[in-house]
């Protein structure tokens, strides 16, 4: 290997890369806290061309926060507001139709739902939505409602888990997004969220959407109370699910943007630990197919350099996004499909258009 360490500890970890070896709890530990964030990156970076080459993936999908109202207060948050405060919305039906229509006549490959969990809203509303949509835009695949979301449905129905799932998915639901895991370690979730789903609960939602056949991402929350040893904790049982359901499509590492939240002491993530947690992510999670660098949130230019960190997917042109933002991101809310294919070229990159499941690609020459 021509590649000269810095921390003579990622020696036995670039060996067991090289073969193929699952790296273990200690190794990840290594990955957060060495100082040779150069010698992680090339690890991932052998990981990431080992699996998609010069690939890099990007969707024409547009996000929809259909509403901020929800009846949670977690400490990181600060999309999701009470019912009466002056900032609460929540989208009609029409509404939300109008808003899938109105970029690009609803010609799209995904409609990427998330939104507060809201105290008075009724179950059929959902399934209105997801009819709606379908019916109106019938080759766009749904990607919606995080676990957390999921469970409060199932309350809102009076229904089991499973026949809530089987429910939205029969309206037009395709698969479900990562989000909500935060960090598993409890004790961090009792700082930062303790009226959300707890971790076991996350990932039951998930082995249920998995087996009612349809795939979902995974998230790991960042840059906040969490320690190294907790981040790799979240990656193995993340990787120990993977093992047994094999459903999972995309892990997206989350920068904790930390403006108008309660934690609003904290700094933003700086970019060399943005660098890292895609790397350590790509190197931990090996039957993880796809992990993705959301512009978003680490900024286009850092998204760009984690293409050489193990990320091979920048997600897509999004349209609105509003959890983030409300946070105090600082990029813009869309991107045009020209705008990133650009991005993919400039990092020495392929680009290739998706959908959401991995299954229709258009290659674009560089």
């Amino acid at each position: 290997m021509l590649f000269e360490f810095e921390d003579q500890r990622l020696i036995s970890i670039a060996e067991k890369t090289a073969n193929g070896e699952r790296l273990s709890f200690d190794d990840g530990v290594v990955l957060w806290k060495t100082p040779d964030l150069l010698g992680v990156g090339y690890l991932a970076n052998i990981v990431r061309e080992r699996l998609h080459g010069d690939r890099t993936y990007f969707i024409h999908n547009r996000h929809i926060n259909h509403t901020n109202v929800c009846v949670n207060s977690c400490q990181f948050c600060a999309f999701g507001v009470k019912a009466d405060d002056p900032t609460a919305y929540t989208k009609s039906l029409d509404t939300i139709f109008e808003d899938a229509e109105n970029y690009q006549g609803g010609k799209v490959s995904e409609f990427h739902i998330v939104g507060g969990l809201h105290p008075d809203l009724p179950f059929q509303y959902y399934l209105d939505m997801l009819s709606g949509l379908k019916e109106r835009f019938p080759a766009v695949h749904i990607q919606a409602f995080t676990a957390v979301e999921l469970e409060y449905l199932a309350e809102l129905a009076g229904k089991d888990l499973m026949e809530t799932i089987c429910l939205l998915r029969d309206h037009g639901l395709g698969s479900i997004p990562g989000g909500g895991a935060e960090i598993f370690a409890t004790r961090v979730r009792r700082k930062i969220c303790s009226e959300k789903t707890d971790a076991e609960d996350w990932l039951s939602v998930h082995r249920k959407v998995h087996q009612a056949g349809m795939k979902s991402n995974a998230t790991m929350l960042y840059g906040h109370l969490e320690y190294a040893e907790e981040r790799v904790d979240h990656l193995v049982r993340l990787r120990e699910l993977q093992d047994e359901t094999g459903g999972f499509l995309t892990f997206i590492p989350l920068a904790f943007h930390p403006e108008n939240t309660n934690l609003s002491f904290l700094h933003t993530t700086p970019g060399q630990l943005d660098l890292r947690a895609l790397a350590v992510s790509r190197l931990m999670l090996d039957n993880f197919p796809h992990i993705k660098a959301f512009w978003i949130m680490i900024t286009p230019k850092i998204a760009q350099m984690a293409l050489s960190y193990g990320a091979d997917d920048m997600d897509g042109t999004v349209v609105e996004e509003k959890i983030t933002h409300a946070a105090g991101a600082v990029t813009d809310q869309i991107f045009r499909k020209d705008t990133i294919i650009d991005m993919i070229r400039e990092s020495g990159r392929v680009p290739v258009e998706r959908d959401t499941l991995y299954e229709d690609f258009n290659f674009l020459a560089v």
